[in-house]
């Protein structure tokens, strides 16, 4: 992968493009609501670069540019997401769970899998971002804020896997009314996160068993967290809603049917996990284009892809978009 990056910006060099490290967009100058140049920040201070297009292709948690986009004037709405945890598996349980008899067969990888369930109350809850012999970890972007997300190594060879299990979240949720309000959102459970965590950064962990059971933990069982710092046991209720704590209580023996040991009581759950879409949708028209004429929101932190596939095709489309294809 590192060698793919580096060819790749070296094909935008040989190009004629430009590669800026540590650099960020703080603004945009806009003329009669178009856009005439990108005030950039980088290490010798700040510069406006004159153009009259901008894909904006900002991932899922550019906050700072959210915050100065709503400033400047874009359009932007509320957009449904979902949070809840990392659940961790010994992987060794997955892979017999999904090979059966066939578990360690040298011609096997790591098992995965990719799990839902609709529930009767009109909450979803699914597994995302599946990381076959990996770890959990550390996401935050902020001080103050705890956030988990899941990797895996080329490899694969972890002792455990683990995956987002995650509960729909709608924009009447959000307890608020402004287009940033998903963020606010997102930001309350990260805080609470760190609290529950012990304020130093680890992270609040639960097993599954004592979490159905609606009791704290105190230690781990047949799993080990792999998440770095380390695990503050205790409860995920200090730290995520009521809805969707209630939600995964009522999805986990759902999904067990669907994979053997899926519920199982020795499993962890990691909190949180509020990082899985966008919160925030940034308006643009049938042409890609937003309010601001020459601003191009791309990809999933505009709210219009899921993953990395669907952004690349996003971006491509954007570029088209801008050539007048």
């Amino acid at each position: 992968m590192k060698e793919m990056v580096k060819r790749l910006r070296a094909e935008i060099i040989a190009l004629g493009g430009d590669v800026r490290f540590e650099t960020r967009l703080i603004g945009l100058e806009i003329e009669n609501g178009r856009v005439t140049g990108a005030v950039l920040q980088g290490q010798e201070g700040t510069s406006t670069l004159k153009t009259d297009a901008v894909i904006l292709a900002v991932g899922h948690s550019a906050r700072d540019t959210f915050e100065m986009l709503a400033k400047t004037g874009a359009a932007m709405s509320r957009k449904p997401f979902a949070i809840g945890a990392r659940i961790e598996h010994r992987q060794d349980w997955i892979n017999r769970a999904q090979y059966g008899p066939a578990a360690g067969h040298p011609a096997l990888g790591a098992a995965d899998y990719k799990l839902a369930v609709h529930l009767p109350g009109g909450r979803s809850a699914y597994t995302f971002c599946m990381c076959p012999g990996g770890q959990v970890v550390a996401a935050a972007s902020e001080a103050g804020g705890v956030v988990v997300n899941g990797m895996s190594l080329y490899a694969r060879d972890g002792e455990n896997a683990n995956s987002a299990l995650l509960v729909n979240v709608l924009p009447e949720d959000f307890g608020g009314e402004d287009p940033l309000a998903g963020v606010r959102f997102q930001q309350k459970w990260e805080r609470a996160a760190f609290r529950a965590g012990g304020g130093d950064y680890r992270a609040p962990a639960q097993k599954v068993g004592d979490f159905l059971a609606c009791r704290d933990s105190d230690g781990p069982g047949k799993v080990t967290p792999s998440y770095r710092p380390g695990v503050k046991w205790g409860s995920l209720d200090d730290c995520l809603p009521e809805f969707v704590t209630s939600a995964m209580r009522e999805a986990l023996p759902l999904l067990d049917r669907k994979l053997k040991g899926f519920a199982h009581p020795d499993a962890v759950l990691t909190g949180v996990e509020t990082r899985s879409s966008s919160p925030v949708r940034i308006e643009r028209d049938k042409d890609c284009v937003s309010n601001i004429v020459g601003l191009y929101p791309c990809g999933e932190g505009a709210g219009y892809a899921g993953g990395i596939m669907s952004a690349a095709v996003d971006g491509i489309r954007c570029a088209e978009a801008v050539m007048g294809f």
